[in-house]
């Protein structure tokens, strides 16, 4: 009779706490964190050894860059089950956030913690492609004198090809980039497109081209992408790009309408920006009056700095 009583007593409690983390995944697909975080506060308060909820109330502080909360509630995990890989991944992210935003001082001190804990992550499941992310980044931005290696990125890098050959591509490509190598980092690039074709996989070339001020390249691999992807967000970034560098002004512009046409927030980038890209691209052309006209559209839409400064410019002309 005990027994019976105590799985009975046990049920809606497990029954509350997936109803509970279904609740908070919601509130995370619609980016209310803050909401999120008070009912996971009480959540955990109830069941103090519910990992998911703890795991939860983790991330909900990760969301809103609250790094200390984020902290506590994944070394508790991390205290709960030292075998898990996914803890420690976490435990080493947040407070290699925190490093980011403490004195060089304190870095240095936070540094070690996340070191041990991707190693340790990388050792619990050589499978886990987040944690080689992590470390190839890791140790290409640390400066040598605490710790920083080409090596041990290139290492990750290759473990990741092992794992999966777009990732391996893509890390490669990025340790390249920012080893200033950009013929490597377009070759790796191109290869990741090549295996992959994903999305990332184009914007990392494309951001690579505009970085080396190379226009034509990136609105030519943008076209390649949309050709594969039919995004609209393609069109702005080739009127961006157009406007930027006042090249193919006639096709930034074809594809800036083609942008305002269709836009839907899930674009990403609001449509004042592309009101002002089209400003650019007809004051390229020297035609005063078009640029003005959008520039006036974009500034009534939002009050943004370079909106304003921009219309200076066009009325100098």
């Amino acid at each position: 009779m005990k027994y019976y009583f105590l799985v009975l007593l046990c049920v809606p409690m497990l029954l509350m706490s997936q109803t509970t983390a279904e609740t908070v995944k919601q509130l995370f697909d619609s980016k209310q964190y803050s909401k999120a975080e008070s009912i996971l506060k009480v959540a955990v308060e109830n069941s103090p050894n519910d990992r998911q909820l703890i795991e939860l109330l983790g991330d909900a502080y990760g969301y809103q860059e609250k790094w200390d909360g984020a902290i506590e509630n994944y070394e508790k995990l991390v205290k709960m089950d030292d075998y898990n890989a996914n803890y420690h991944y976490k435990f080493g992210g947040a407070k290699g956030m925190k490093a980011l935003e403490v004195s060089k001082f304190r870095a240095l001190g936070l540094i070690g913690d996340v070191k041990r804990s991707f190693n340790r992550a990388a050792e619990l499941d050589p499978t886990h492609i987040d944690v080689r992310w992590a470390m190839v980044e890791l140790y290409m931005q640390l400066p040598g004198i605490i710790g920083g290696s080409y090596k041990k990125s290139m290492k990750y890098a290759n473990e990741l090809e092992n794992l999966s050959k777009v990732d391996g591509y893509l890390a490669k490509g990025y340790i390249y980039e920012y080893d200033d190598e950009p013929e490597l980092a377009e070759e790796y690039y191109k290869k990741a497109i090549e295996v992959g074709g994903s999305v990332t996989c184009y914007d990392k070339l494309t951001s690579l081209y505009q970085k080396e001020h190379k226009p034509l390249k990136a609105i030519e691999n943008m076209e390649n992408s949309h050709k594969k992807h039919q995004r609209n967000a393609i069109h702005y970034q080739i009127g961006k790009v157009a406007a930027d560098y006042n090249v193919q002004l006639e096709k930034g512009e074809k594809c800036l309408y083609t942008y305002i046409t269709n836009y839907t927030a899930k674009d990403g980038v609001p449509v004042c920006w592309a009101y002002y890209r089209l400003s650019q691209i007809f004051t390229h052309k020297g035609d005063k009056s078009k640029a003005l006209e959008w520039i006036n559209k974009a500034l009534a839409a939002e009050q943004l700095d370079p909106f304003e400064e921009h219309k200076e410019k066009i009325l100098k002309m």
